[in-house]
């Protein structure tokens, strides 16, 4: 089965939260993120949309040139950071949905889902997507895990609670169907020709070995 790649991205333009440490180097300025998707368009294998932490920008800014271009995308959102400053709020999710857009969770309070405690698995897994779907007005079964670390514990929870598709940020292409799948952050520097680049190196043996190993191990730690 042909493989496809999934881009993923996180804030686009001026933050208008405090961000976490570490986080400003997964923001990307207007005319970056522009000029990405236009490289996108240009592809000639099938790739995938996403975006994770729920910023105010998903819907200010990146939705518009979505919609401009027929693109469509996934939106992975905190559910802790529903209606707060800078990031999206009920009324958001609606628009995204309206627009044919899907809504995924990424957890309650952007915690990394490894080492989770049972209390954790609840609120992270099963509180956060109940929270989402109440939103949305529809079940949801599709999860992105918070800095891109998991476990064998968090893949077991994930899969009892019922979901039907996991993205993590393992930057290797990703095989359609598959319930794990790995995506490509763009990152603050990035350009068109670097996401090219990134996407076309990850296809060499040697590195599609390498990163296939390194989830392995994610898989059974």
């Amino acid at each position: 089965m042909p493989e496809h790649i999934n881009i993923l991205f996180h804030g686009v333009g001026e933050p208008q939260r405090e961000l976490e440490p570490g986080e400003d180097a997964y923001w990307i300025s207007v005319s970056a993120f522009q000029s990405i998707l236009d490289e996108i368009l240009s592809w000639s294998f099938p790739v995938n949309l996403s975006f994770d932490d729920s910023n105010s920008s998903d819907v200010a800014i990146a939705l518009p040139h979505l919609l401009e271009r027929r693109l469509t995308a996934e939106f992975f959102v905190l559910a802790g950071r529903l209606d707060a400053p800078g990031s999206l709020g009920e009324a958001d999710l609606r628009e995204l949905r309206k627009n044919g857009m899907a809504v995924g969770t990424h957890g309650m309070h952007h915690h990394p889902w490894r080492g989770l405690s049972p209390a954790a698995i609840r609120a992270e897994l099963a509180d956060a997507r109940d929270r989402i779907a109440d939103v949305i007005g529809q079940p949801v079964t599709r999860a992105a895990c918070p800095l891109g670390r998991y476990d064998r514990t968090t893949l077991t929870a994930l899969r009892r609670l019922g979901y039907t598709t996991v993205f993590t940020s393992d930057r290797r292409p990703a095989t359609p169907g598959a319930w794990l799948q790995p995506r490509f952050s763009v990152y603050h520097q990035d350009t068109p020709s670097s996401v090219r680049a990134s996407v076309a190196r990850s296809r060499q043996l040697p590195v599609r070995a390498r990163n296939a190993a390194a989830t392995l191990v994610k898989r059974l730690r």
